[in-house]
């Protein structure tokens, strides 16, 4: 088995090939090619456990996650896991990787691929909501799909967005990187926004002016009583896109607003249609475009596979036998 740490997998692959390895996924998903049970979701004493299985022909895998919300006050991560990725005719195990960075990685990919596809080639400005670790690797996917001049970031918690500002600033060389005061800020200067936070109320103003033009990108709520989203941001959309048709029941975000009749199931469509074409939609006349992740283990599964072979032929990796 092949033991692969944060450091091996970015050696191993590129953060754009991470957003292709995603986009294949979403692919895979609208063809129905693989198996993938309803996630398993523990709450105990505040804290969650995440098992996610998955098959396809190839490949099978399960990741384990915890989160555990009190850790950031520990100042310690929030978000621990692993992922066994097994061979899919044989089940015997390939690799184990470090799950914390797989979900780090491949929920930042999923955010660049609604850029990739749902904007134009000529936002300048982005906006982050949430100076936590996936602030970080949101921000650093999304350059690589398109040519930000200036990133602004906001958190609640000043610090945490200043330690963000001087992290990016150290990583994107070329690029300014401005702390706002407040989201209305932030969302007044952005031409993409994506929300990153595990907060049960709307990050965002619910003044629907300021999301005229924008492209909102969700990633932080992921249980029915967490939300990002306002009401105002739905005064502005023609249609709304998902990572996956689990997000009805997993997120506020979507749960609130159908069952309010702010947006309507078939307003509701998922990347991978566009991806493919079954739908031919043509964002650039829509006044506001919205993405929502919740996530999925295919994505995990698709993505270690990836990993995992350019590990091996490069060499990358630490080989156990048990």
């Amino acid at each position: 088995m092949l033991i692969l740490s944060q450091n091996d997998m970015l050696r191993a692959v590129s953060r754009n090939e991470i957003v292709d390895s995603v986009e294949k996924s979403m692919l895979l998903y609208e063809e129905k090619g693989f198996h993938m049970p309803e996630r398993m979701h523990v709450d105990y004493k505040g804290n969650t456990l995440l098992l996610m299985p998955c098959f396809t022909e190839k490949s099978m895998g399960t990741k384990v996650v915890s989160l555990y919300p009190e850790n950031a006050k520990k100042h310690i991560p929030v978000l621990f896991g692993v992922m066994v990725l097994s061979d899919g005719e044989t089940g015997k195990p390939l690799a184990l990787l470090n799950g914390s960075a797989l979900t780090a990685l491949r929920t930042a990919a999923v955010g660049s691929v609604s850029i990739r596809h749902m904007t134009s080639e000529r936002v300048e400005t982005l906006g982050i909501v949430g100076a936590g670790v996936q602030g970080f690797n949101q921000t650093i996917s999304a350059c690589t799909q398109r040519d930000f001049k200036t990133i602004y970031v906001y958190d609640k918690f000043s610090e945490k967005a200043e330690s963000l500002g001087e992290k990016l600033t150290d990583t994107l060389k070329n690029i300014k990187v401005k702390k706002e005061n407040s989201s209305e800020e932030l969302l007044t200067k952005s031409d993409v926004v994506i929300t990153a936070t595990n907060s049960r109320e709307p990050v965002l103003s619910d003044d629907e002016n300021l999301f005229w033009g924008k492209h909102i990108v969700g990633i932080g709520s992921y249980k029915p009583d967490m939300r990002e989203f306002p009401k105002a941001l739905f005064k502005n959309i023609k249609r709304m896109v998902v990572d996956t048709e689990h997000a009805f029941v997993e997120s506020g975000d979507l749960k609130v607003p159908v069952e309010k009749d702010w947006i309507r199931k078939d307003q509701i469509i998922t990347m991978g249609k566009i991806i493919s074409r079954k739908l031919a939609i043509n964002f650039k006349g829509e006044k506001t475009t919205v993405f929502k992740s919740v996530g999925m283990a295919l994505f995990d599964l698709v993505v270690s596979e990836f990993i995992y072979k350019n590990a091996r032929e490069k060499g990358i990796g630490r080989e156990v036998r048990f």
